[in-house]
């Protein structure tokens, strides 16, 4: 059903659709932003061209089921655990019906678009320090509410339920459908230089954009075999979960959409790496993360007494998901 109405919207020509407010539940707030109605035709061509650019990154996964979790106890050599961390377990059976994910994270430019059009105000800090690391094709940093926001409002426009992937969808879309694979590269492994970044090619993309900070620069890497891109580095994922550390223990096979409330939201992939090979252990295929849907408690206290900027979302991302 989903791939049909997806085929249907892809090969269609009509004209934008008008935004509206999507249902509410306890994970969102009463409504998302709304597209205004005296968009210039320059904005309307901005906003087309986005669409078109969503459509087309939209990557069917085939639903099924399979083992959510730390599966190193059943696939690696010596039978320990891939994740050092106790809330990728226990492994457990999960069913997941038909869905797609984009290709890629929204960049900087993708969401100007998005927040030009409905009269928002633009993501990321603009100070002479930190806009050098705000490029346009780099993953925008966001926090939750606004990935959330931005994945519904596009799917108002197309006419799809999109919305942010669930955990057990980005695990089993990372993993090949569900198989024991450790990263999410074009073939399961880490090759420094060649699917991932390496340290000599990460300092040469700093001095290209002048940047003292790792920019989450995307699609420079092949993709997965579902041809998904950066999932392994290059800026978390929110997913639309709640965290709880004890979830797998008590999760729903069918579907899992995390726990109905929580202080912490999940996120995956992981943040830049800089070529050397302990900073990529973050980006398993298994691993989980929570982090403050707004911001981080400590890190605004401290900042708070500091002279310079700081985003605090700088290396929250997103990717959306399309439900059937």
């Amino acid at each position: 059903m989903i791939k049909h109405k997806l085929a249907i919207i892809l090969l269609s020509s009509t004209s934008l659709a008008a935004c509206a407010k999507p249902t509410s539940n306890a994970n969102q707030k009463a409504s998302s932003p709304i597209t205004k109605n005296d968009l210039s035709p320059e904005q309307q061509k901005r906003l087309q061209q986005l669409l078109e650019k969503t459509k087309k990154n939209l990557i069917f996964v085939k639903g099924g089921t399979y083992k959510m979790g730390d599966f190193g106890p059943e696939h690696s050599i010596d039978g320990l655990p891939y994740d050092g961390n106790g809330d990728s377990k226990p492994l457990h059976k999960v069913s997941l019906d038909d869905f797609y994910l984009s290709a890629t994270k929204a960049t900087y430019a993708d969401f100007d678009v998005y927040t030009e059009v409905t009269g928002q105000k633009a993501v990321g800090n603009f100070d002479e320090i930190s806009i050098k690391e705000r490029v346009s094709v780099a993953a925008a940093g966001i926090n939750w509410q606004q990935a959330r926001d931005y994945c519904q409002w596009l799917g108002t426009q197309l006419n799809l339920k999109m919305d942010l992937p669930t955990e057990a969808q980005w695990e089993y879309a990372a993993r090949n459908r569900g198989q024991y694979i450790l990263y999410a590269t074009d073939n399961g492994k880490i090759d420094n230089g060649r699917n991932v970044w390496s340290f000599e090619q990460r300092k040469a993309s700093n001095k290209k954009f002048k940047s003292i900070k790792d920019i989450a620069v995307l699609q420079q890497y092949p993709a997965t075999p579902l041809g998904l891109y950066d999932m392994v580095t290059d800026n978390y994922e929110w997913m639309l979960d709640w965290y709880d550390p004890e979830y797998y223990s008590k999760s729903p096979e069918k579907n899992p959409q995390g726990p109905t409330t929580g202080t912490l939201k999940v996120v995956r992939s992981f943040s830049p790496s800089d070529g050397q090979s302990l900073r990529v252990f973050g980006g398993k295929t298994m691993q989980r993360h929570a982090i403050n849907p707004v911001a981080d408690p400590k890190l605004v206290e401290h900042f708070s007494k500091s002279k310079y900027p700081f985003d605090y979302n700088q290396k929250n991302s997103v990717r959306c998901a399309v439900n059937p």
